[in-house]
C-alpha cells in the first residue's frame, strides 16, 4: 500500500472509531515499517497533535522514584493526552510502557485513554493469527494480546 492509502486507511478507522466504547486505533508495523511518518503525515493533513509518549511520560517521571513512576506512570499518560483537548490524539513512541518495572498494561492504558477521545497510536510490532504481539517471545518487553475487537491498521516495511 501507498503512503497515501494507509492515511486513508487510517482516516477510515478515525471515522469507524467513534461507534466504539474504546476509540483507540493501532498501527501495527515492525521497527522501520513507516508509522512514525504516517504519523507525522497524518498529523499535518488534519491538524492533529502528534505526542511522542516516551519523550512527555519521561519528563513527567524524572524526579519521581522508581516505586512512584510505576504508580503514577498511567495518570502521568491520561495528562499529557489530555492536554492539548483534540478530539483526535496521534501517540508515537510507546516503548515505555512496556518497561518490565513500570508492570503496566500498555493496551488496557491506551483503551482507557481512548474512552473521551479517538486515539491513534504506533505499536512496534505484528498481528499474528489473531494476536497482537509486542516484542519477540522471550523479551522482557514482550506482550501478548487477543486482537478481538482491536480496530487495527497493519503496515509491512515500506
Amino acid at each position: 500500500m501507498t503512503n497515501t492509502q494507509i492515511q486513508s486507511a487510517v482516516l477510515d478507522a478515525v471515522r469507524q472509531a467513534g461507534q466504539l466504547f474504546h476509540r483507540l486505533i493501532l498501527l501495527v508495523g515492525p521497527s522501520g515499517s513507516g508509522k512514525t511518518r504516517l504519523l507525522r503525515d497524518v498529523g499535518h493533513s488534519t491538524g492533529w497533535p502528534v505526542i511522542n509518549l516516551n519523550l512527555e511520560l519521561s519528563k513527567g517521571m524524572l524526579e519521581l522514584s522508581n516505586r512512584k513512576r510505576a504508580m503514577k506512570a498511567g495518570r502521568l499518560m491520561a495528562e499529557i493526552v489530555e492536554r492539548d483537548g483534540a478530539d483526535v490524539t496521534l501517540l508515537d513512541n510507546l516503548e515505555l510502557l512496556f518497561e518490565p518495572s513500570l508492570m503496566l498494561d500498555p493496551l488496557r492504558l491506551l483503551q482507557g485513554i481512548a474512552r473521551d477521545r479517538t486515539v491513534v497510536a504506533a505499536w512496534n510490532g505484528r498481528l499474528t493469527d489473531g494476536h497482537l504481539d509486542y516484542a519477540e517471545p522471550g523479551h522482557p518487553e514482550h506482550r501478548r494480546y487477543m486482537a478481538k475487537d482491536l480496530l487495527i491498521v497493519e503496515l509491512g516495511n515500506q
